[in-house]
């Protein structure tokens, strides 16, 4: 079985840049996940970030979701087991309309936004660089008018007594950009689809997990209708699996387009530059991911290609 790929981002400073460059790209093309290492994020801070997340989960969430499991009567085909709150960072915080942050807790996430924000551009850069785009292309493409959207989902998955019954979280790709996941160190889960075969992806205390959303499918695609097998970087179905010992943390924190961002392949990688390509608005996928999330990605993207195609 292949090894879950793991890159060491001092790397690229010296003379392994080359030799590093090609990790991610081979991590993009086949994977569409990778954790690094020497994120340039402090140690003691992300445990910090962890120490605080954790409190405020046993403090303020985990009752709320004991209850909520009592009294609730979902299908269970149709739920997660997860416990979760939603940050918004760009292109407007909403941290301080959040009740039951600690002000300690609520300095930190927004310090941890700042240095995931930059990590997440220093990431477009050096897909870009892989891509052959210009520096900035990704990061320019992912501005609307506000520029991108900034976010970030802080949940929990408690011990559970069916795991045979429920998922976690179920499978899907992620609708974005660029997804920055800090999980727990210790309890694992998350799993990805390689090859038909779900694989683990391991629990390493102070790594940051990478994973690609459907948009940075699109820019490095030529046909929505052949995007599972053209390109570079993809989109990779996960899930995640519910445990019966352990509570699981996990922060992801996703880097998206704009609202209004107008989403295209971009034209330095069509084999034809003078065809017209559909375009649309990432506002517009969004409300077609909403009702599609857990299920294949393809007839979504032939969707919003049939809603570009009315609008052109």
């Amino acid at each position: 079985m292949a090894t879950f790929p793991v890159i060491n981002l001092e790397k690229l400073n010296g003379d392994k840049r080359s030799a590093t460059l090609e990790k991610i790209n081979d991590a993009c093309q086949n994977w569409g996940f990778f954790q690094v290492l020497d994120h340039g994020i402090p140690h003691d801070f992300l445990d910090t970030v962890e120490r605080l997340t954790k409190e405020h989960y046993k403090t303020c969430m985990e009752q709320r979701f004991k209850e909520l499991v009592a009294t609730s009567k979902a299908d269970l085909t149709d739920v997660d087991w997860e416990s979760t709150l939603f940050l918004r960072h760009l292109p407007q915080s909403n941290l301080s309309e959040i009740p039951d942050l600690t002000d300690e807790y609520r300095k930190v996430i927004k310090e941890f936004a700042v240095k995931l924000e930059k990590l997440a551009e220093e990431l477009l850069d050096l897909f870009c660089e892989n891509l052959g785009l210009e520096k900035g292309y990704l990061k320019n493409a992912f501005n609307g008018t506000n520029g991108p959207t900034f976010a970030t989902k802080v949940s929990n998955y408690p011990p559970c007594p069916t795991p045979d019954k429920i998922k976690g979280l179920r499978a899907h790709t992620d609708a974005g950009g660029i997804i920055l996941l800090f999980q727990d160190p210790v309890v694992g889960g998350l799993q990805i689809l390689k090859a038909d075969e779900w694989i683990d992806v391991p629990p390493m205390r102070h790594s940051i997990v990478i994973n690609l959303g459907d948009q940075l499918e699109v820019f490095d695609s030529i046909d929505f209708s052949v995007l599972s097998a053209m390109g570079n970087t993809k989109s990779v179905e996960h899930q995640v699996m519910a445990q019966t010992e352990g509570t699981r943390m996990s922060i992801a924190s996703f880097y998206n387009p704009g609202s209004d961002a107008v989403i295209y392949p971009a034209p330095a990688l069509v084999e034809n530059e003078a065809e017209e390509y559909p375009k649309y608005v990432f506002e517009n996928y969004m409300k077609v991911y909403a009702g599609t999330k857990f299920q294949a990605k393809e007839p979504r993207f032939q969707a919003i290609k049939a809603i570009s195609t009315a609008t052109a």
